[in-house]
């Protein structure tokens, strides 16, 4: 059975990410800083006859992921999956952050992704590593330069990692999502849907399913690449007329 390990999975798209691997009946460890969340959507999988095992963690302290992760190896052979999407999205004023504001953004968001696949790549044998980066990387509102910076590091330190961790005959792909609603998807605008050119906001199943997809060993020629899933809003030319 094929372990795999999510980060800030009791919510959003990580929570749609670890029901999809326990669907496939995959071993999957739901990380979560959470511990009331977790308890409640782990009662939910199991009543859908999904069984997972959770536990607390803030990734934003790399003394508990190695804690974690050495903990995880005590019961398991080997991790064959990484998804790394704990993050947080604090926008402030550029002229109101804090030190310790920019520096909450970058250790939850960035500095979680090093320490989490490095403590993984030291316990697996082959596998994949699965970034959640965003189109946020690459096009940016005001005030969102702590989230924006956090989410450009996952991308240029996904292709440093696929490089670094090759010789172990690991993968290390990133997935930058558009606007994915992770509630109240039926009370969005219709132009919130038809300004897509999928004429549709995404949902977290739509990252689950490529998160399979790059997982899966046959799929293993993808390396180091960053798949934009934003239903083709970053291919739109906006000007005002």
């Amino acid at each position: 059975m094929r372990v795999v390990v999510v980060t800030g999975a009791a919510s959003g798209i990580g929570l749609s990410v670890a029901r999809a691997f326990a669907g496939k009946k995959m071993k999957v460890y739901m990380l979560d800083v959470n511990e009331e969340k977790l308890r409640i959507e782990k009662k939910r999988l199991l009543e859908d006859g999904l069984d997972v095992i959770t536990e607390v963690l803030d990734v934003s302290k790399h003394e508990e992921i190695e804690r974690l992760f050495s903990k995880i190896h005590e019961k398991e052979d080997s991790i064959d999956v990484l998804i790394n999407n704990a993050g947080l999205s604090e926008f402030k004023s550029i002229w109101e952050v804090t030190v310790e504001d920019w520096e909450k953004v970058i250790h939850t968001n960035l500095s979680s992704v090093f320490f989490c696949s490095r403590e993984a790549a030291r316990r697996m044998n082959g596998g994949a590593i699965i970034n959640i980066c965003s189109t946020r990387a690459f096009m940016s509102e005001p005030d969102t330069e702590a989230y924006a910076a956090s989410k450009g590091g996952i991308h240029a330190l996904t292709h440093s990692l696929a490089v670094t961790l090759s010789e172990r005959n690991i993968t290390v792909n990133a997935i930058s999502p558009g606007w994915i609603a992770t509630e109240d998807y039926d009370q969005l605008r219709d132009i919130d849907h038809s300004q897509h050119l999928s004429n549709r906001v995404g949902k977290p199943e739509d990252i689950a399913r490529a998160c399979l997809f790059l997982s899966d060993p046959e799929n293993n020629f993808i390396n180091g690449e960053n798949l934009i899933i934003d239903g083709g809003m970053t291919r739109k030319m906006i000007y005002e007329h």
